[in-house]
């Protein structure tokens, strides 16, 4: 089932090299001669095409120093800064040390927390407000005495508990905080290059209930001269709330206001405890329409997976799926207050979420999970650096050192919930098919759920659903053509299945042109059968090296070509593409379903061995050293 071509342009992809030739690019020629084109049949095949031809990389939830956490933990750049970086450019990082992408990211989103934004900067400086207050001139005091660790967790333990004093709190409707976020907008405007890169101004909405991770990113689609004229939702009374409820009231309130729009990404729910994706009761309240009705409007995409572990699957939830348990984090909450338990983990993964929402539409006519998938880092540095041989940690003191492969991120004493930095992930970014690098593209890309996620590789990924896709669609050099106009992209919806006919799929890959082959590609399905059951099944559908389903109808593994020693591999096995068109064999036409597609890359060193062998290190036992990097497709739902 090997695809032994170069697809140079997959799917559409050629615009990569040779550009789209669209109406008005026959300007040259005379108005007889454009007008008798436009009347036959062109002979280029790129003619006046109009649907995306290259997906999009970047990060939509990245934090500075504005941050009031990536403050605590050393970090000082600044918005500007991370724009800088993203782009391309070569910063120092608030270790003292060079960093730089191999590659530029395509669009960036400094999602600083909003509570409190824009303090720390303040404190390092010493400015006036800050020292006039006792407090802000002991912490500022003890950062110059080099006790700048004591100083942040004081500072966190007072914020937390609710200590923190009151003239140093940086909230909507003070002059310190308005200036914090007019200077986040400030810096989005200054960095923004239409067509080059996309700086988004956004924040993060950062509820956390009772240590429970239920955090929002907000992505703004308009300028700033909208975006100035609010200032962001926080968490903290009086005028705060933790209630997402509450949040997409302050977001129809913008768009009332200024005309613009927004929208929400949810953050990674593995820290939830639960809480995330609820069945029957949020904030104690029963979901309703208006619930899932508002859910489904504001939250279009959801987080698969960042730093802080994976959110795709849970091997407890998919005990059949052998892929399922890939850069899991499932001790406890955010801060480690509470353990975690079995009976939790339904609530805070995209999958289970994806089937918990077929039910809750069935049931009150709206599906509050229908999100598409992207990934972003949640980094606390400044630095979107998430290529595992260039990774600059999730806060500053685990950015590169010998020491931090065996440092401790959370250590609670309460509960004896230990993370290691090890376990940290060096993931992830979103991939978006827009039309243009724009704010308005990208965004509105964002808004149809034609997005998926990776954890950190920029392999090219397609799908497409629909009723009408044969095999030969699978043999021609431009799938996409073949894909828009047969069916639906990622992130669509088909309904009501024809007499007769099943859904098809047509699904394609290509490799990062400097990462890994490919392992295979897999369509999950999810669905609610007649008797209210909710079920899923992973179906291997295009795979590399000529391997041979077993017994069970399982792939073999593809083998691993890593050194660990040198922290190489090479590329001798897996496929540089897979393409295929897949039919459900399991098909019902009354039955409620999702479909989205995981593409994996053969096994390749993680951040860890890099360390290993860079520092000349032995890592702690138990510590993870390969990793087989992933994308996941947004769904495509059917409904009956």
């Amino acid at each position: 089932m090997k695809k032994v071509r170069c697809l140079v342009a997959l799917l559409g992809a050629t615009t990569l090299f040779t550009g789209s030739a669209h109406a008005h690019d026959i300007g040259s020629l005379d108005a007889k001669t454009a007008e008798k084109v436009h009347k036959s049949k062109a002979y280029s095949p790129y003619v006046n095409r109009n649907f995306p031809t290259r997906p999009l990389f970047g990060d939509t939830h990245l934090h500075t120093g504005f941050s009031m956490d990536a403050g605590a933990f050393g970090a000082k750049l600044t918005p500007r800064d991370a724009y800088r970086f993203a782009r391309g450019d070569q910063v120092m990082a608030s270790s003292g040390q060079p960093a730089k992408l191999a590659r530029p990211l395509d669009f960036l989103v400094v999602a600083d927390h909003s509570d409190n934004m824009g303090m720390f900067p303040d404190l390092f400086a010493g400015n006036p407000n800050i020292l006039a207050d006792p407090m802000g001139k002991k912490w500022y005091q003890m950062i110059q005495e080099g006790k700048g660790a004591q100083a942040a967790l004081d500072i966190i333990t007072q914020f937390s508990q609710g200590t923190f004093p009151k003239a140093l709190m940086y909230a909507p409707g003070t002059a310190a905080y308005k200036n914090a976020w007019q200077d986040t907008i400030d810096a989005a405007e200054e960095y923004n290059d239409p067509g080059r890169f996309t700086a988004f101004i956004g924040y993060e909405w950062t509820s956390l209930v009772k240590g429970n991770n239920l955090h929002r990113n907000v992505i703004f689609r308009d300028n700033g001269d909208k975006a100035s004229q609010v200032e962001p939702f926080t968490v903290y009374p009086p005028a705060g709330s933790a209630n997402p409820v509450d949040l997409w009231k302050w977001m129809q309130n913008y768009e009332d206001k200024t005309g613009g729009q927004v929208l929400a990404i949810a953050h990674n729910g593995n820290l939830s405890n639960g809480t995330m994706f609820p069945v029957e009761k949020s904030f104690g309240k029963r979901l309703d329409k208006s619930y899932v009705q508002q859910r489904e409007k504001w939250e279009r995409l959801y987080e698969a997976t960042q730093t802080k572990g994976d959110g795709e699957a849970h091997p407890a939830l998919s005990p059949n799926d052998e892929f399922a348990d890939f850069e899991t984090w499932d001790k406890g909450n955010l801060d480690g207050s509470v353990a975690k338990t079995k009976d939790m983990l339904a609530g805070e993964y995209a999958r289970s979420a994806y089937k918990s929402g077929l039910k809750l539409e069935e049931k009150l006519g709206t599906n509050p999970y229908k999100f598409g998938l992207v990934g972003s880092s949640d980094a606390h540095t400044g630095l979107a650096a998430l290529e595992e041989e260039n990774f600059f940690g999730k806060t500053t003191p685990q950015e590169p050192s010998p020491e931090r492969i065996s440092a401790v991120f959370m250590n609670n004493k309460k509960t004896g919930i230990t993370i290691h930095d090890w376990e940290v992930g060096s993931s992830g970014y979103a991939a978006v098919w827009a039309e243009e690098n724009t704010r308005e593209s990208i965004w509105d890309a964002m808004e149809r759920k034609e997005t998926y996620a990776t954890t950190g590789t920029r392999m090219i990924v397609r799908f497409f659903g629909g009723w009408e896709f044969e095999d030969a669609d699978a043999n021609t050099r431009n799938p996409a053509d073949t894909g828009y106009l047969k069916g639906v992209p990622m992130g669509g919806d088909i309904h009501s299945a024809p007499n007769g006919k099943t859904p098809t799929f047509l699904v394609a890959a290509l490799r990062d042109p400097i990462g890994a082959n490919l392992d295979r590609i897999q369509i999950i399905k999810g669905w609610l059968d007649q008797k209210g059951n909710l079920k899923e099944k992973v179906y291997d559908v295009a795979w590399s090296d000529n391997r041979k389903p077993n017994s069970e109808g399982k792939i073999p593994a593809v083998g691993s070509t890593v050194d660990i020693e040198n922290a190489t591999w090479t590329n001798t096995i897996g496929a540089t593409e897979l393409i295929k068109v897949w039919k459900d064999p399991d098909f019902n036409p009354k039955e409620r379903a999702f479909y989205y597609a995981r593409v994996i890359e053969i096994p390749t060193p993680r951040w860890t061995a890099y360390d290993q062998k860079r520092f000349g290190i032995t890592a702690p036992e138990g510590t993870r050293l390969t990793i087989q990097e992933r994308a996941y497709t947004s769904a495509i739902w059917y409904t009956p």
